[in-house]
């Protein structure tokens, strides 16, 4: 394949016209922490945040309501301790 075919090809991921999802990816929102980390600093810094679950943008201080985890030694474990609470599924757009 040719540099000029390549340039003609569109991008490898459609991107939607849609409206913004509202709320910000769990691992956003993980990323702007230092780990080890308490549960009570990460409720103080970024408790507010909105994050996205299935069920719609939900703060991350009610989230951490339901997890019993003191100290989050890696970012790995508070995201783990997060997605046992929200589950899996797809996040609903304004689309859907």
């Amino acid at each position: 394949m040719s540099e000029d075919e390549s340039e003609d090809e569109g991008p490898a991921v459609e991107l939607g016209d849609g409206e913004p999802v509202e709320g910000a990816p769990l691992a956003r929102v993980s990323s702007r922490l230092t780990w080890g980390i308490k549960h009570s600093t990460v409720v103080e810094r970024e408790g507010e945040t909105l994050v996205r679950t299935p069920d719609g943008p939900q703060e991350l201080a009610t989230l951490l309501e339901d997890v019993d985890v003191p100290y989050f030694q890696h970012r790995r474990e508070f995201e783990s301790a997060v997605r046992e609470v929200i589950g899996d599924g797809p996040i609903p757009t304004a689309n859907e």
